[in-house]
């Protein structure tokens, strides 16, 4: 009988994979299992587990981490003392170390949990990983599920590949209702729209520069927060300059609740260029929230087209800025999908449900 599961996440800052882990870890406990959190000792995810009582080991990760003898023994070590039975890695990076470790230290089941929509290469250390070390292969959406065999169908069992969404949190008996973030109360007018995620490329925050200066050239009162923190930061600050978009447009950083920010917003706006699983999405649906994204990769998995959202072919700024509008001036537009989508979200995203399927695929 499997008691003793380990969550291995060298990440330093904090997204959905992150999360992830915090949440499936807590998650284990609640079951009765032993869980123990691998982490980088100036991670968040070490600052949370610290918070809830989950006992950690601390090893920081980089690309050669798997040729240093000495966190390899460090590892292997770990995982005979603590008789772990089942692993789960999230990164290339830790799964390279982790993987051969957790190997070498006999741990009957280890698992990658892929959250990247991209192909992985198909490269002979690859190969030996996903054919020969991992027991369990889990995609956080169908899309990601297909990049994983996109390179390496010859080497891996397409049922090896489970597909399991992520979830989040709902109390049906207790519910509350979250606050407000004190900046858009401040800054608010007009309809508030919203997006939340690292500022960087990927995340396609540009767009939203682009869609905010189109809504104001017709004269639509709005305001537009971002919250995220990352590289792109001055990038962004210098295009709300430059397109005179001060009043309408606001970085918040990181924000910590975001209940209360999506609880803040009238729409979600999602200009990401790919996703995993768009956490977010599945966040702002949870508090009612009309959705408005790209028609890429697994966003159409979560965003049920015309029914809890819009979605525009990407890079289409113009449809975009369009399906913004209409939400804009139809107040009963945005009720209906937004009721549509919390409805949707607790069919399909409730996060114990979720959490026993992913205990049920590693002790299958």
């Amino acid at each position: 009988m499997m008691r003793n599961v380990c969550f291995f996440n060298s990440v330093k800052f904090w997204g959905g994979g992150e999360r992830f882990y915090f949440d499936y870890a807590l998650g284990f406990k609640k079951k009765g299992y032993n869980v123990f959190v691998v982490c980088d000792k100036d991670s968040v995810l070490s600052q949370k587990a610290r918070e809830h009582g989950l006992p950690q080991f601390n090893v920081s990760v980089n690309m050669l981490s798997a040729l240093n003898p000495f966190k390899v023994l460090k590892l292997v070590r770990f995982f005979q003392r603590e008789q772990i039975e089942a692993v789960v890695f999230s990164t290339s990076q830790d799964l390279k170390l982790g993987g051969l470790t957790a190997k070498l230290a006999k741990v009957p089941n280890i698992a990658y949990r892929r959250g990247l929509a991209a192909p992985v290469k198909n490269r002979l250390v690859n190969r030996i990983i996903f054919r020969d070390i991992l027991t369990h292969i889990l995609a956080n959406s169908q899309e990601t599920k297909r990049t994983i065999l996109q390179n390496l169908s010859d080497y891996i069992d397409a049922n090896k590949i489970k597909v399991i969404y992520n979830g989040v949190k709902i109390d049906d008996t207790n519910p509350h209702q979250p606050g407000q973030i004190d900046a858009i109360r401040q800054h608010r007018k007009g309809i508030v729209l919203g997006n939340a995620g690292r500022l960087t490329a990927q995340k396609g925050q540009k767009y939203l520069i682009e869609i905010a200066k189109a809504l104001k050239e017709k004269n639509i009162e709005f305001s537009l927060f971002i919250a995220g923190s990352g590289e792109m930061q001055e990038e962004l600050e210098a295009l709300i300059a430059e397109n005179n978009l001060q009043n309408e447009v606001f970085l918040l950083g990181f924000v910590e609740d975001m209940e209360s920010y999506m609880n803040s917003i009238d729409i979600f706006l999602l200009t990401s260029i790919w996703e995993g699983f768009g956490y977010v999405l599945v966040e702002a649906m949870m508090q009612s929230k009309p959705i408005v994204a790209f028609n890429i990769t697994s966003n159409p998995e979560i965003v049920l087209k015309d029914k809890t959202g819009f979605l525009v072919e990407y890079p289409d700024v113009e449809a975009f800025t369009q399906k913004t509008q209409l939400l804009i001036e139809n107040p009963a537009l945005r009720q209906q999908l937004g009721e549509t989508g919390k409805k949707s979200v607790k069919d399909r995203f409730r996060i114990e449900d979720r959490i026993t399927e992913f205990e049920n695929f590693l002790k299958g």
